[in-house]
């Protein structure tokens, strides 16, 4: 990042050079250039971008900390543009697509909410008190087969839904610890980023297993977000409080 001071919240592959990236305390989204390592366009939004996802080819959609608004972006090759705004119920965290629709958390009951790119509610996660699943859902991706995926910094936990919010499964491990950034290189191989272990954990749900997949030893150091890019079958990890994005040859 050609920044001197910045903090990647999140980031997603728009095509085979291009990164979207979400930098939090200059409050805008940057469409950086792999190759010729340099910003091709950049857009000032009016809240902090906690997390990015594409909405097909040629849109995206940015969760705006603290405004209850998520700000949709048409990408028009290598230029951002504002599309629509979209208010929510609450400050929203985390964002993904299921379909055509849009999977956003919330740090309050809904916990969950799926919605239209207009902005209708078709479904709803409620759980409060004893049966209080969900705690700080930070981020949130969908598997190839359509599943949703959440990590919980607070419960540290891994949660596996359907596309009508049915929790389908919940896993933990020591090796989960603070997890933040999660993506889906299979429906079977899950990344998350276990913060405070400083590593990227893998979890295999169908035998019920996480090991870790990088360490402190590979360079991974307090890692935030992460996205995988399967054309290359490489994974972009950005750190906590730095200015650079990682990148790893998934094998």
């Amino acid at each position: 990042m050609d920044t001197e001071e910045c903090y990647i919240n999140d980031l997603a592959v728009v095509s085979q050079d291009s990164l979207l990236v979400c930098i939090g305390y200059e409050l805008k989204v940057e469409l950086v250039s792999r190759q010729m390592g340099k910003v091709l366009s950049q857009l000032d939004l009016e809240g902090e971008p906690w997390r990015v996802c594409l909405v097909g080819s040629s849109r995206a959609a940015v969760t705006l900390g603290r405004t209850q608004k998520v700000q949709l972006i048409k990408i028009k090759g290598n230029t951002l543009v504002k599309d629509k705004v979209l208010d929510m119920s609450h400050s929203v965290w985390g964002i993904t697509t299921s379909g055509d629709n849009l999977v956003v958390t919330y740090m309050e009951q809904p916990w969950l909410e799926v919605i239209t790119t207009d902005g209708k509610v078709l479904h709803q996660f409620h759980s409060t008190g004893e049966t209080q699943h969900f705690k700080s859902p930070y981020f949130i991706t969908t598997s190839p087969d359509g599943t949703l995926w959440v990590s919980d910094h607070g419960n540290n936990t891994i949660t596996k839904l359907d596309a009508s919010l049915t929790i389908l499964q919940t896993f933990t491990s020591p090796l989960l610890q603070w997890p933040h950034g999660i993506t889906a290189v299979t429906e079977d191989e899950i990344l998350v980023c276990s913060k405070r272990n400083n590593s990227l954990v893998l979890l295999q749900p169908s035998t019920n297993t996480m090991s870790t997949l990088l360490g402190k030893d590979d360079g991974i150091e307090s890692p935030h977000s992460l996205i995988y890019f399967p054309q290359e079958r490489k994974i972009f990890v950005a750190p906590s409080y730095t200015d650079s994005i990682n990148v790893f040859k998934f094998t």
